[in-house]
């Protein structure tokens, strides 16, 4: 889509070219039709309750934040755990790894990454390798549904190939996951993973791979391994009927290349 520019004059306007000591200024003056949209969002924010006008926003508004976010270069997962692990979040154009086994709070993190990318106006692809994903689920997670892409594939090097393809196309995020527990044959060669690497640092697209089991070798920025979620009850005395009382999981991030491996944090949930 093309669009034709606006000629000179109607862009910036020359203020007091005379000599002076001051050097001339040039003042981009605001569209009239930007003007008048921001009159209006006052407007309709006057009128309703304030815990709904704070979430009213222009176009314009929505496009400075989306790209005060992309500045960042980062795409927080919205657990705090994760995120202070990889400082700050998934960084775009590089690859994350996340190994756990089952129980261990895994598929939460994929959710909630996807969740958080989708809600700032990102479209994200999730790489469904064992097809165990369920829209109604992810969408009760807080996913938005219209942002995100399900590709449900056969096997591993199918995943990765489809991952390349959609990098390509511009997604921001990008998550693969590989399944609830390893399965024999379900690898890609080490060229696949580097193929990735590097068409997601060309494209700036942030990358997940989510896994029962190393898979990226060297392609990876970081890799952060979870421990199986323990169980927290609620009860007093060895008769007494005991309650569920939350779970915690530790994480450990294993490889950083920026960062001191070896950090660790807790997640901890309440019921």
């Amino acid at each position: 889509m093309t669009a034709a520019a606006r000629r000179f004059p109607s862009q910036f306007q020359l203020l007091d070219l005379r000599p002076s000591r001051s050097k001339p200024t040039l003042v981009p003056p605001l569209p009239a039709v930007e003007i008048e949209q921001r009159e209006a969002v006052r407007n309709l924010r006057a009128t309703l309750d304030p815990a709904i006008a704070r979430k009213v926003i222009s176009a314009t508004e929505l496009i400075h934040a989306l790209e005060k976010t992309r500045r960042d270069d980062l795409l927080p997962t919205a657990i705090d755990a994760i995120d202070s692990l990889l400082g700050g979040g998934l960084q775009r154009g590089k690859v994350v790894e996340l190994v756990a086994r089952r129980a261990a709070g895994r598929f939460s993190v994929v959710m909630s990454a996807l969740a958080a990318a989708t809600s700032i106006g990102e479209a994200a692809a999730f790489i469904d390798v064992s097809d165990h994903f369920d829209p109604q689920l992810a969408e009760a997670a807080g996913v938005d549904l219209r942002r995100l892409l399900w590709v449900r594939a056969k096997a591993m090097k199918q995943a990765v190939m489809a991952a390349e393809m959609i990098i390509a196309t511009g997604f921001q995020l990008v998550i693969l996951d590989a399944g609830l527990h390893p399965v024999r044959g379900r690898r890609a060669p080490d060229a696949a993973w580097v193929r990735l690497a590097r068409a997601a640092e060309a494209h700036g697209s942030a990358m997940l791979v989510s896994t029962p089991y190393a898979l990226t070798g060297t392609a990876s920025e970081a890799v952060v391994r979870a421990e199986r979620a323990k169980v927290k009850w609620k009860g007093i005395g060895a008769k007494s009927p005991k309650v569920l009382a939350g779970v915690m999981t530790n994480f450990t991030l294993e490889k950083h290349r920026h960062r001191k491996p070896g950090m660790a944090a807790t997640l901890d949930l309440h019921v």
